[in-house]
């Protein structure tokens, strides 16, 4: 199975991972969780591989009670943190996501920042299996992408450049197949010099292979939008917004 220390966000990597997704973007994706499900202070979420937990916070904050999971403990650590000096309904759990087995069932489970296209189909399904195990009858999954065949083989470019702040970010990426992936090697040059170099695969899925995926679990496919709640997907559109149900 994949290293999975080695594809989540640290060092400059984390300040650019919260550049690129503002407290506004946050705001409309919890929003949009709490109104489309039906969120209210008697629920329960799953936020699987919660990153930084700016979800499992903002849910936290309208007093919704939160699970969030992820193998690093920096991570875990600094939403427990967060979570005891707001007081908030947050419960973390530092885990190995491929033998983390929940001890509750949960109205909804969320998969934000793309996290799911980390994982090659044979351990995708192991987490997913994971998952729908956890949810009520009738629960539902979120599941946040750009990593989608439909959108990155528009918008594929093998070598990019941008500055964040003061950092300059240079990255190489290739196309490969069997599996459909992207290899990505991305370069942060500080102003002062320092170097930070992550390796980073995204696995490719079709949106029509994801539908396949997700119902050989038991979950069912019910839409998918680029924006939520707002825009239906569309061939090219940038971000993805699976929402799959328990059958």
């Amino acid at each position: 199975m994949a290293n999975i220390n080695d594809i989540y966000f640290d060092g400059h990597y984390k300040d650019i991972w919260r550049e690129i997704n503002p407290p506004e973007i946050t705001k409309v994706e919890v929003d949009f969780m709490i109104s489309h499900f039906g969120l209210t202070k008697d629920s329960a979420v799953l936020d699987m591989m919660c990153g930084f937990g700016r979800h499992a916070l903002a849910l936290g904050r309208q007093g919704i009670t939160v699970t969030a999971v992820d193998n690093l403990k920096a991570y875990t650590d600094e939403i427990a943190e967060t979570a005891t000096k707001e007081n908030l309904p947050v419960t973390t759990v530092q885990d190995n996501i491929f033998t983390y087995i929940p001890s509750q069932q949960y109205d909804l489970a969320i998969c934000m920042g793309n996290s799911l296209n980390f994982f090659p189909e044979e351990e995708l399904l192991v987490i997913l299996k994971t998952i729908v195990g956890s949810l009520k009858q009738g629960g539902s999954l979120l599941i946040h992408s750009y990593s989608l065949a439909e959108t990155v083989i528009k918008h594929f470019i093998a070598r990019t450049w941008t500055d964040i702040g003061e950092l300059r970010i240079l990255s190489k990426s290739r196309y490969l197949f069997f599996p459909t992936r992207l290899d990505t090697e991305t370069m942060m040059i500080t102003a002062g010099g320092e170097i930070e170099v992550k390796q980073a695969v995204d696995y490719i899925f079709s949106l029509s292979e994801m539908n396949k995926i997700l119902a050989s679990v038991g979950l069912s496919l019910k839409d998918v939008y680029t924006i939520p709640g707002r825009k239906k997907f569309a061939l090219g559109d940038p971000y993805a917004y699976m929402i799959a149900t328990k059958a």
